[in-house]
């Protein structure tokens, strides 16, 4: 069962508190009608797209709503276009929290307090989730899907015949990557291509070095651009990932081929005999791009990236999917219900590449030991921060870090690329 709180929307019984659902306000006390349609937009895809749309299967057989979702991979422009023609979805999926305080300021999307029960809310989710998806301390969003950025994948089996070690410190990785590289293989694959969002896997570099050599309070400073992108503590980190980068035999196809590499490719380069690479630094949700035949702990497992700086121990960069409202519907409420219940996540979290942000989600609900240590990770982390780009102003986070990250694997040099992101921040 889903739970009482979706039942009563359904019911129009609404009038009484439970769950996360509160006593409804003027202009919803209709209750939400079976045979009706909510509509979400987002940028998952493939099997990502498949394990929402199953998470999302127990609330449409119980609530009759169907839940249609697009996607899309020029997200930000397809949302402009149905600004302009009065289309928007009645949800949203969203990835940036400076792209959602660029909606919620426009007043595009709805306020969760006008339904949701906010003290119930803590239950589900810490104080650190509910705050990143609020803006100027009002909730919009609940999240949905956390992902572990600080990963980096690897091939057990290819690993054992070589006789490499797991790198504990970044010195470590460093020369397990020149000895790759001494006995003829190539260390690392990265993939920056993602459609119109090209160029963010590199800024994920970026971010977890900066993290790592300049620590939290830094990093936070350059989110408010109280740091410049022109400053000595940014730009080390862009030379440190050029080290990686531009090194031609560190990468698969070298730094050019890198730009026109899909970021999902990427991350199978592990899998090939011989190894097209033996690394891949990408996100928890790279588990997903495994073909199902591959075996977790043999064909694939992860470590975590080497903190750099012993002052700010082991940090973990993460990132995730938020969901909001642009339409305030019974049905769209009712979802919204859904999403703060254990359902959605137990089911997604049980279908690997997945990790929830739902405080109730016992480790024993992913479906491999490779998955349970990632959340495990996510557990033991001695600092925790939300992927820069994304907390950025969208125009930024989302336009010139991306872009500028392209020119910088094209040639272009880190103070080039520092200016014109630095000019590019707006007023």
């Amino acid at each position: 069962m889903l739970g009482a709180a979706i039942v009563l929307m359904l019911s129009g019984l609404s009038s009484c508190e439970t769950g996360v659902i509160r006593k409804n306000v003027a202009g919803a006390e209709q209750p939400a009608q079976k045979g009706s349609i909510v509509t979400v937009l987002g940028s998952l895809a493939s099997k990502d797209q498949a394990i929402f749309e199953q998470a999302m299967l127990p609330f449409e057989e119980e609530t009759g709503i169907d839940v249609v979702y697009e996607s899309t991979d020029t997200f930000v422009s397809l949302i402009e276009s149905r600004m302009a023609t009065d289309k928007l979805p009645d949800v949203v999926m969203i990835s940036q929290p400076g792209l959602m305080a660029d909606y919620a300021e426009s007043g595009l999307l709805v306020p969760l307090t006008r339904f949701l029960d906010i003290r119930a809310l803590r239950t589900a989710y810490s104080d650190d989730w509910i705050d990143l998806g609020s803006v100027d301390e009002v909730p919009y969003a609940l999240w949905y899907r956390a992902s572990v950025k600080s990963l980096v994948w690897y091939r057990p089996t290819a690993f054992e015949a070589k006789g490499y070690d797991i790198p504990s410190t970044w010195p470590d990785m460093i020369a397990l990557s020149d000895r790759i590289v001494a006995e003829g293989g190539t260390p690392w694959c990265i993939g920056l291509e993602s459609g119109e969002a090209t160029g963010w896997p590199a800024t994920d570099w970026v971010e977890d070095i900066l993290l790592r050599t300049a620590g939290p309070e830094a990093y936070s400073q350059w989110i408010d651009h109280r740091l410049l992108f022109d400053s000595p503590p940014v730009l080390q980190a862009f030379d440190e990932f050029g080290r990686f980068l531009r090194s031609p035999q560190y990468v698969q196809g070298g730094a050019t081929q890198s730009v026109t590499l899909s970021y999902e490719k990427a991350t199978t380069g592990i899998l090939t005999d011989p190894p097209e690479c033996y690394m891949h630094r990408q996100g928890s949700f790279a588990a997903s791009f495994f073909p199902e035949e591959k075996a977790a702990r043999v064909d694939y497992d992860v470590f975590p990236l080497p903190g750099i700086d012993t002052r700010f121990g082991m940090p973990i960069l993460v990132a995730g999917d938020a969901i909001a409202l642009f339409h305030d519907t019974p049905e769209s409420r009712a979802f919204m219900a859904y999403i703060a219940s254990p359902t959605p996540h137990e089911i997604a979290a049980g279908l690997g590449g997945f990790i929830s942000p739902h405080k109730q989600i016992p480790l024993e609900a992913y479906p491999n030991v490779v998955t349970q240590n990632i959340a495990q990770i996510l557990i033991d982390a001695d600092t925790i921060e939300f992927d820069a780009s994304d907390m950025m102003p969208g125009y930024v986070g989302t336009g010139t870090f991306w872009q500028g990250m392209v020119d910088f694997a094209q040639g272009k040099s880190a103070e080039e690329v520092a200016k014109e992101i630095d000019q590019s921040w707006p007023d």
